[in-house]
């Protein structure tokens, strides 16, 4: 008996010692090493298969093992704090050995034109340059790229007009006429279109946005004297070969955006977008029978070509068409009310198009002509009053970038063309103008860690004569990781009256031009430091600091105060300033967290007659941030974003106006969940305005008469003054400009991603 029994213990361990043998030999293991793009091994990366228990961290020489792998076909990812996660596929029949490369998060190395109109990593431009990736933007899904700036620091987009929606976009404090708007580097959304243009540009085809804030004029001229945003489109050889966009909210919004390269051939590739948006579904939340929100119906189509010619030499050309048809009004409004005085009602048709091209010319030195055309067709009406206008803008510009020892010069030569023509009594004949400008810009590497840059700008106006705008710039890098900047120069501005003043279209105020205008000049001085942090534990933090000062002379800003019924333009006989500070903190906490914080302090404000007094519209402080957390393991994200603005002062129409002359303070903020689980597909949904802050809170009503849009009923006195009467008791006349923040609340949205590489 004993015999047996040990026979039987015998016979059960072989038996378990050959199957284990036996599910050894069907089990495989995954070795590697990570490392960064320099090859140098990441140490405690995480790598794991994805759906399954089996993960490893890799050692202090970034080697991994991942053993008892059953046979079949896993997704491997491998991730570290301060880059981007990678997935491989991999078929596990037999032991596999890979190498896996990770690629950085460039936090502030990211590649910038817009400072000296060469590429250049942000780190090593001399100019402060801002960026901000389509992934960004992504956070907070708009459908315009008015909307989508609202959670930049120091940027907030301005609605002008509750009726119209009308909007610009402040930098610093500064209007919306002081920014300077392009597309790839070209000056394209200016005049007439930085009223409507700003919408229409396919989220699907940027690539990034950069911001300059401050004068950027001895490189762009006119307009760029608060600052200039760049719209970077993708390159067709980089954009995926598929891309899909929409979303909706219970608003009843609707947004697509499309987006295809296809390679015609070796030498010739070509990206096509398309953006469409609708919204007609009017809505009065605060009950005065005026939409709350302008009803829109849009299109716009993108096509940029690139051409592969010898020695790498540039050549691309690109085009936009944009068609809108929006408006406002009292609900009952329809297009047979339009330019009647029985409904009121502000109905725009826009039909614009734009060329955009860049050639490297044939030759040894490096020249380039640039060159961009717009043609813009406005057809509108504010209630009786019919605006017909057109605009047409030419430019071209030659640059040679040419570098001689320690020197990196730019020369440049440029013209642009404008001409424009509407129907007012203002215009009698159309404006038309050339203006040749000339340009020199040399960046001095005086050691490693020293740069200088000198450059200045010529610009001829027949109405204004000889302008020059001078620049200076120095960057001072004492580690491969700080960046001390000081930039100083001058701006100038022309004046663009319908741009910059709406409301004598929409409203009942009348534009007052008391004298000739001449140009506004500013002059500032920026400094700013850069600073990038990385912990032991793996954490990168980014700082970015700036401090600024601007003075102008001969500032041109409307006057709502000295005549309730006017708006009166002259050259201010003062001065006008604008100085503050700002800074972003951004942070890579860990490979699922990161987000950034900013802050601006400013005074914006002018002197006249010894009175100084802050610039209406304009907030003494404000916030932005961005929290973003991502669970890879099951492939959803969350992103919360939102601003904060300080009071500013308001355009009440008189004493007795009962809207409040300060805005309080005010917050828009949002929430987005990611889910990416599907093959290029991704799934998000969220609440835009969790707060649902609008501007009427607090207020009796926003659109002063909004039952009387026609002042049919407002008695005037002999200097056109509205009087208090029992219909009307406080003295007022229709007025739709009283508005600083958007009038759309709380909304859902949902929407699906797809991007096939």
């Amino acid at each position: 008996m004993f015999f047996k029994t040990k026979v039987v213990k015998k016979l059960t361990f072989l038996l378990f010692f050959i199957c284990t043998i036996s599910n050894a030999s069907n089990t495989f293991k995954i070795t590697g090493k990570v490392t960064n793009q320099n090859e140098e091994a990441i140490p405690y990366a995480s790598i794991y298969l994805k759906g399954t228990s089996k993960g490893v961290l890799s050692n202090i020489d970034g080697a991994f093992t991942i053993k008892n792998i059953e046979k079949g076909s896993y997704t491997l990812i491998a991730s570290f704090t301060g880059y981007k996660a990678e997935k491989q596929l991999l078929i596990v029949d037999r032991n596999i050995t890979i190498n896996i490369s990770l690629e950085e998060i460039e936090l502030l190395n990211e590649v910038v034109i817009t400072g000296t109109k060469k590429p250049v990593k942000r780190l090593e431009s001399p100019i402060p340059v801002e960026v901000y990736s389509a992934a960004f933007l992504n956070k907070n899904p708009a459908p315009n790229i008015f909307e989508a700036l609202q959670n930049v620091n120091g940027v907030r987009p301005q609605i002008n007009c509750s009726v119209c929606n009308t909007g610009d976009i402040h930098i610093n404090g500064l209007e919306g006429p002081y920014t300077l708007v392009l597309i790839d580097g070209m000056p394209i959304v200016s005049g007439l279109s930085s009223v409507y243009g700003l919408s229409g540009i396919p989220s699907s085809l940027i690539d990034q946005v950069e911001i300059v804030k401050g004068p950027a004029s001895s490189l762009y001229g006119s307009e760029a004297v608060g600052g200039l945003i760049n719209v970077v489109t993708k390159h067709p050889d980089y954009a995926p070969l598929l891309f899909f966009d929409s979303f909706g909210t219970n608003w009843e919004e609707y947004n697509l955006d499309l987006g295809l390269k296809a390679k015609v051939n070796d030498k010739v590739s070509m990206l096509l977008g398309a953006n469409y948006y609708n919204y007609s579904n009017p809505m009065d939340n605060n009950n005065d029978n005026f939409t709350d929100v302008t009803l829109q119906d849009r299109i716009s189509v993108f096509q940029k070509w690139n051409f592969k010619r010898n020695e790498n030499r540039m050549f691309s050309i690109a085009g936009r068409y944009f068609y809108e048809d929006r408006w406002g009004g009292e609900l009952q409004w329809t297009s047979k009310n339009r330019g009647g005085d029985d409904v009121y009602g502000e109905s725009i048709y826009t039909s614009r198009f734009e060329i955009i091209g860049n050639y490297q010319l044939p030759v040894d030195e490096k020249i380039s002509l640039q060159f961009s055309y717009s043609d813009h067709d406005q057809n509108s009406v504010y209630g009786e009053t019919y605006y017909l206008a057109k605009q047409r803008i030419g430019f071209g510009q030659l640059i040679w970038d040419y570098s001689a020892h320690k020197s990196d010069w730019l020369f440049g030569i440029s013209g642009r063309y404008n001409f424009y023509d509407d129907n007012t009594t203002v215009t009698k004949i159309p404006d038309e103008v050339f203006i040749p400008s000339l340009f020199i810009q040399n960046e001095i590497t005086l050691s490693k860690k020293h740069k200088l840059l000198l450059g200045g700008r010529y610009d001829y106006d027949s109405r204004h004569r000889s302008i020059f705008t001078p620049r200076m710039a120095y960057k001072y890098k004492p580690t491969e990781d700080d960046v001390f900047r000081i930039n100083a120069g001058t701006g100038f501005r022309v004046v663009n009256l319908f741009t910059e003043e709406h409301a004598a279209l929409s409203g009942a105020r009348e534009v007052v031009i008391q004298n000739e205008l001449n140009p506004e000049q500013s002059y500032n001085v920026n400094v700013n430091y850069l600073k990038k942090m990385y912990t032991k534990k793996g954490r990168i933090l980014g700082w970015d600091i700036s401090a600024w000062y601007t003075y102008f002379t001969n500032a041109i800003l409307p006057d709502y105060d000295t005549n309730p019924s006017q708006v009166i333009y002259d050259n201010l006989n003062g001065l006008a300033t604008s100085f503050g500070a700002s800074v972003n903190f951004d942070a890579v906490l860990s490979q699922n967290l990161k987000g950034g914080v900013g802050l601006t302090l400013q005074e914006v404000s002018k002197k006249e007659n010894g009175v100084t007094e802050q610039q209406i519209l304009t907030e003494k402080f404000s916030g932005t941030w961005s929290i973003s957390y991502s669970n890879i393991k099951n492939n959803f994200s969350i992103d919360y974003t939102g601003n904060l603005y300080g009071p500013m002062r308001l355009p009440v129409l008189n004493e007795f106006d009962p809207r409040k002359n300060k805005s309080p303070l005010w917050s828009i903020q949002n929430i987005q969940f990611t889910f990416k689980g599907l093959k290029n597909i991704e799934l998000y949904a969220g609440v835009k305005n969790i707060l649902n802050w609008t501007p009427n809170r607090g207020n009796p009503f926003i659109i002063a008469r909004a039952n009387d849009p026609f002042d049919k009923n407002v008695t005037f006195d002999n200097n056109g003054n509205a009087v208090a009467t029992p219909n009307n008791p406080y003295a007022l006349t229709f007025d739709p400009t009283y508005i600083y923040a958007p009038n759309q609340g709380r909304r859902l949205f949902f929407g699906l991603r797809y991007k096939m590489k």
